[in-house]
């Protein structure tokens, strides 16, 4: 028979997110002539009781000595407490209740305020062990009970010698008075916890970190709010990408990698190998040889709107899903293309670099105003569709060509073949995707057929031009003007070089791949992506996956999830209701999406099930991916 399990836990910066003393000193020296100096001092003895570099009496009388608190303090005290208890504490009240009996607070803070905030949470008042305030006749905080074991060096251990716990001791805290419970032989394991505080020399002592409250649950095999700790989920992020996507993702609690440049196809296989969450951009290639050594992948996040970069249905075949942004950084896109427009018809430029170089360019030839020109965007997507609607506003007569039916917005004009655009328009702007088929589609044919003298535009795909063709057509004066913001070969950094034949040409601008490179792209970016990245994780929720079957799935509540994704193959649904079955596990809701490559079931159970159903899902022939929620 197993021993029972005894769990104690420190309030201060582990069950709250603060030290409770700090926030006293704010509350009681809000009108001290030298508030900022004196709270600064006690924050710095708070630390050096906690970090065992000052004995913890001398450190807790030196506080109350500069605290100058009133009983009534107490009171704004508990309400701000209430408001800072740890996210993981809070996300896991179910363990708290279950094990009320065996759950301990034990602390060197004080009853008064630790009580009203535990208790709320499922912890017995009877098992706060902590220290007491001394008051005057006044109600001021004069001092604590010298008698109580907590106020005196190396109270811990001896206050968990008293409790006479028979069985397995674990204490979870974040503090070298924690640690000296393990040190003096009273408890099995400690589990430093870094959530809100992280002191090195605590960690080094510690059997174990738990970053949040989850790790502690799921190396102690308890039931817990996430099936999985997210601080085991490894995300590596490239490429400039916001800090705003990276603090959210760290927030959420994953281990977050941040290289700021791309990495080559050797450099990411050897980077991927445990990571469950990749985020790029444009550079850094997601082949399908980097996906078969992602061993732990779950999700890639293209922080751009294209996704030619990622090998799509080698992610599919290995159950990883891709997101990306297909709508925040359009507007950034299309400002730019009509701001290359204007400069281009301009002829500016040329008159700008002539005037760098103190050369006095003044004259209209070349120069035109775009109204009443002829805009043919090529590709109506989001992107080019929005550019119709700018340029229209702007003077200018729309037309587009897309190889599927799209609606013309305002008095835009659909062609009904590219070449019907190319030898009327006298402006022609990409908005194509990156799929295979687009490679090389303007080419020397293509531009025989423009104008003489059109202004080009290319913010889409380097390979969809034929680069030698745009040159020499350049050179030749059949193209007045061209914008190209994207390349066949491109940088994996700004520290590497950058070559192409489209250097230094006439009424030529060149831009290094920035169409969304805009603050506030960036920043939409930065919150839609990981957005649907966390969704998933959470919920398995693939709304805006590009390459998953789109399901939109209910909060989970009171139930776990389970999340099969497999081969589409007639009759794995059947079977994965056939094992739920046979264990008579209660299916409270399901749901089903496909596409050609894979099924995608997503099964709501009760609480209780047996762990061998889940090696038996697991099993199922054509399985991919199986994950557990709740």
């Amino acid at each position: 028979m197993s021993q029972p399990k005894y769990f104690i836990i420190d309030f201060d910066s582990t069950f709250t997110q603060t030290e409770a003393l700090d926030i006293l000193a704010e509350i009681s020296l809000r009108n001290h002539e030298n508030k900022d100096n004196t709270i600064a001092k006690i924050k710095k003895i708070t630390e050096g009781g906690m970090d065992g570099s000052m004995s913890f009496r001398e450190s807790l009388q030196r506080r109350l000595d500069l605290l100058e608190a009133h009983q009534d303090d107490l009171t704004e005290l508990i309400e701000r407490l209430k408001e800072v208890v740890s996210p993981s504490f809070k996300r896991n009240t179910g363990f708290i209740k279950k094990y009320r009996d065996e759950v301990f607070i034990v602390s060197n803070g004080f009853k008064e305020f630790i009580v009203p905030i535990v208790k709320d949470y499922g912890v017995k008042e009877e098992n706060v062990y902590a220290n007491e305030f001394e008051y005057n006749d006044a109600g001021r905080i004069t001092g604590f009970n010298k008698d109580n074991v907590l106020s005196e060096n190396n109270g811990k251990p001896r206050q968990i010698e008293k409790l006479k716990l028979d069985g397995e001791v674990f204490v979870l805290g974040d503090g070298y008075t924690d640690f000296e419970i393990k040190k003096e032989g009273f408890a099995n394991k400690f589990y430093a916890f870094t959530e809100n505080v992280k002191r090195d020399n605590v960690l080094r002592k510690a059997d174990h970190e738990a970053p949040m409250l989850e790790e502690f649950l799921f190396m102690q095999k308890l039931e817990r709010a996430h099936s999985y700790p997210k601080n085991r989920i490894k995300v590596l992020i490239l490429e400039h990408i916001h800090q705003d996507a990276i603090n959210r993702l760290t927030k959420e609690g994953y281990q977050v990698a941040f290289r700021p440049v791309g990495m080559t196809e050797e450099e990411l296989i050897e980077a991927i190998s445990d990571v469950s969450i990749l985020g790029i951009r444009s550079k850094t290639q997601v082949t399908e040889k980097v996906i078969e050594n992602a061993k732990r992948l779950l999700a890639v996040g293209a922080f751009c709107i294209g996704t030619n970069q990622i090998n799509l249905e080698a992610a599919l075949k290995k159950g990883v899903a891709v997101f990306n942004a297909p709508f925040s950084n359009t507007r950034s896109v299309v400002e730019l293309a009509i701001a290359e427009i204007i400069l281009l018809m301009r002829n500016l430029p040329d008159k700008i670099f002539d005037i760098h170089r103190g050369k006095w360019t003044k004259s209209a030839s070349g120069s035109f105003e775009i109204r009443g020109k002829t805009l043919g965007i090529v590709g109506y997507g989001k992107i080019g569709s929005q550019l119709s609607t700018l340029a229209e506003t702007a003077g200018l007569n729309v037309r587009y060509f897309d190889l599927e039916d799209k609606l013309a917005l305002g008095n835009a004009t659909a062609c009904a073949s590219l070449d019907s655009l190319l030898e009327t328009s006298d402006i022609i702007s990409l908005h194509v995707d990156g799929r295979p088929e687009n490679e090389g589609m303007i080419g020397e044919t293509e531009f025989a057929k423009m104008k003489k003298g059109v202004i080009f535009i290319n913010l889409s795909r380097g390979h969809v031009v034929n680069v030698e063709a745009l040159v020499q057509n350049i050179k030749s004066g059949k193209i007045h003007g061209a914008g190209v913001d994207v390349f066949p070969e491109e940088p994996l950094s700004n520290s590497h070089p950058f070559k192409s034949p489209l250097l230094g040409l006439r009424n030529t601008i060149l831009t290094p791949h920035i169409g969304g490179s805009t603050l506030e792209a960036q920043e939409n970016i930065a919150d839609f992506v990981p957005g649907k990245i966390i969704d998933y994780i959470n919920s398995g929720s693939t709304t805006n996956s590009v390459n998953f079957p789109n399901i939109t799935l209910p909060a989970l509540s009171r139930a776990h999830r389970f999340i099969h994704i497999h081969k589409n193959e007639p009759g794995i649904l059947a079977e994965i209701s056939n094992i739920l079955a046979k264990y008579g596990i209660n299916i409270i809701g399901q749901y089903l999406k496909t596409n050609e490559v894979i099924g995608y079931v997503i099964t709501d159970i009760d609480k209780n099930y047996p762990e061998k159903v889940v090696k038996d899902l697991r099993k199922i022939e054509g399985t991919i991916k199986f994950r557990v929620l709740y």
